[in-house]
This record gives C-alpha cells, sequence and structure tokens, in this order.
C-alpha cells in the first residue's frame, strides 16, 4: 500500500491526479463509477447483522463509549434555532458532564452558516471543531455560485469544517461528471486566505441513492473529487444511517486508501440516537477498516440526541446506578 496521506494533507492532490483520466470526461467517469464491483447486498446486510451482535463489556464497554463521544458532531439544524441554544449546545460540547470531568470533549458543534460566529465564539479555544452545513442544505436544490457563497460564508464566519449535499438529482440521472465538480469547487470554496482550509465532508443522502451500488459510486465519486469525509445522511429523510449503508462506505474507503494512498473519514448521521447503536458502528469501524480510523480525526457522528444515552451508560458503568433522563439536560 502506497504512504497513507490525508485528503486533506499536501500531497492528496498528486495523488488524485494521479487518477485524471478516470475523471477527464463525463464517459470516463461513467465506466469507471458503473465498472466498480456490484454490491452482494444480503452478503453486506448479513455481514453489518452479524457484527452488530458482538458483545462488548466492561472496560472495552467504557473505552468505546468515550470514544463515541469524542466522534460527536454534536448537531442542532432547526429553523427555530438562537444563538442561545447554539451557546448552550457548545458549553454542552465542552463540558458534557459537568459532574465529572473526565468525560472527553465532543469532536464538534454542527450548526447552519448563520451560526457559526456564535458557535465559534462560545468554543473558544476548547479544540471543539466548528462544523456547519452549507450548500443549501438539506436539498441541495441551489444554483452552484448560490453554493459556493453558502460555502465561504460558512468559512469566512470561523467554520472548521463544512458538511455539504450532493446534487442527488444529477447523480441519479448519470451526471457523474456535474457532481464531481460541484464537490471540487465547494473544496475550493473552504480555502482560508491564508491557504489552510476547511474540511470538507461530503453528503450522500444514501437513503435517495435508492440502491447499494449507488452509494458505492457515490463514495469513490467524492473522494475522487477531494472530500476529507464522505457522510451518509442529512438526518432530514426516512432512512439515514444505517450499519448497512455505513459498513459499504467503510469498505470504500478501506479500498480508496489502497488504491490512491489517500486516506478519507466516514460519518454516519441521522437515527443513531442509543450507545447501543453508536458501539455497534464502532464494532463495524474496527472490523473493517481497523484503529487507523478509530478516532475523531477519520470517523464522526452526526448525532443531536446519543449524547445524552452515551452520558447516563458511562454514569451507569461508573456508578452502578442508572440515573435516567433527567441526569442530563434536554437539548
Amino acid at each position: 500500500m502506497p504512504t497513507t496521506v490525508p485528503a486533506h494533507g499536501p500531497g492528496a492532490a498528486a495523488r488524485l491526479a494521479s487518477m485524471a483520466d478516470v475523471t477527464a470526461s463525463d464517459a470516463a467517469l461513467r465506466r469507471f463509477l458503473h465498472g466498480l464491483p456490484g454490491v452482494d447486498a444480503v452478503g453486506l446486510e448479513a455481514r453489518a447483522a452479524s457484527l452488530g451482535t458482538r458483545s462488548i463489556k466492561t472496560t472495552a464497554k467504557a473505552y468505546a463509549i468515550d470514544l463515541a463521544i469524542s466522534m460527536i458532531d454534536l448537531t442542532t439544524l432547526e429553523g427555530a434555532d438562537t444563538p442561545g441554544k447554539v451557546r448552550a449546545l457548545s458549553a454542552k460540547g465542552v463540558n458534557p458532564d459537568p459532574t465529572d470531568r473526565t468525560t472527553p470533549r465532543v469532536a464538534a458543534i454542527c450548526v447552519y452558516p448563520d451560526m457559526v460566529a456564535t458557535a465559534k465564539e462560545a468554543l473558544g479555544e476548547s479544540g471543539v471543531r466548528v462544523a456547519s452545513v452549507a450548500t443549501a442544505f438539506p436539498a441541495g436544490r441551489a444554483a452552484l455560485p448560490v453554493k459556493l457563497a453558502d460555502t465561504a460564508d460558512a468559512v469566512a464566519a470561523g467554520a472548521d469544517e463544512v458538511d455539504m449535499v450532493i446534487d442527488r438529482g444529477a447523480f441519479l440521472a448519470g451526471r457523474y461528471l456535474k457532481v464531481f465538480e460541484e464537490i471540487k469547487a465547494v473544496k475550493e470554496a473552504c480555502r482560508r486566505p491564508d491557504g489552510s482550509s476547511a474540511h470538507l465532508k461530503v453528503i450522500f443522502e444514501n437513503g435517495e441513492l435508492a440502491t447499494y451500488d449507488n452509494i458505492r459510486r457515490a463514495s469513490w465519486l467524492g473522494m475522487l473529487a477531494g472530500a476529507d469525509f464522505i457522510k451518509t445522511s442529512t438526518g432530514k429523510v426516512a432512512v439515514n444511517a444505517t450499519p448497512a449503508n455505513t459498513l459499504l462506505m467503510l469498505e470504500a474507503v478501506r479500498d480508496f486508501r489502497a488504491t490512491t494512498g489517500v486516506q478519507v473519514g466516514v460519518k454516519p448521521a441521522g437515527g443513531i440516537r442509543t450507545s447501543k447503536d453508536a458501539i455497534k458502528f464502532l464494532v463495524l469501524v474496527n472490523e473493517t477498516v481497523g484503529d487507523d480510523w478509530l478516532s475523531n480525526e477519520w470517523f464522526r457522528f452526526g448525532a443531536s440526541s446519543l449524547l445524552n444515552d452515551l452520558l447516563m451508560q458511562r454514569q451507569k458503568l461508573s456508578t452502578g446506578r442508572y440515573s435516567g433522563p433527567d441526569y442530563v439536560t434536554v437539548d
């Protein structure tokens, strides 16, 4: 395997340029994506289900809970969001359990672009990142200049990470090069005046892609275009992150690194609400891509309510008592 570089690292562009012939035209990109091995749906779902039955106990469970907390993008994406709610959520992300200072901080606070500055100020020098959805989230139905302005506005306000949505209509119509060029343009819009860049997470909305083959194609398309992370979903549709579609994306980043030497992260989002759910996903990571992805640099949970259950389970492990939902704040 080639020496690994992160998708946001200085060597990634050169590595991806070596596959420029794949993206030279719509026809070439279509040939490549449709030439990927077909997904054995039965086998994929059976493996995901089998890994989900693994029993994690005592010390390993405590480690997994702390790891899951550290991987959360604590999210509020509602029309009724206020600066006060974002500040409160930021405080919770920095100090999830005020009674236990050993509790890890979350990875990021995820908000709409107009709330980035509020979150950035509230988080200060805590080390918790600010992530912002952009590109006309969640539907993505806007002209490219609007999407780029949305992204640039979030980055200018201080976003460390940008979660963009792909044009699912273009993808489903087979206009792969359009989707590719749009991701590349958004990645360029993530660049700051000093030459650094906000990290780019590319959301596929798996529930709208209809087939596992499409999810595999979207994964490779996003990575070829320079995604730092690939993300299952917006959390705004009926089908969001599932063990099977996340397993498929983990296999894609593993195979992409083996091919290019470029490492890309994975973020399941939507519907992951309990510690049991989170631990199942961590088992998928461990068994599919291993330790190289078992940190918040490479794996995230997009969630709003997951943190509360992790905190309750964490206290139960340390005290032997289950505190119940009144133990944690209602977000």
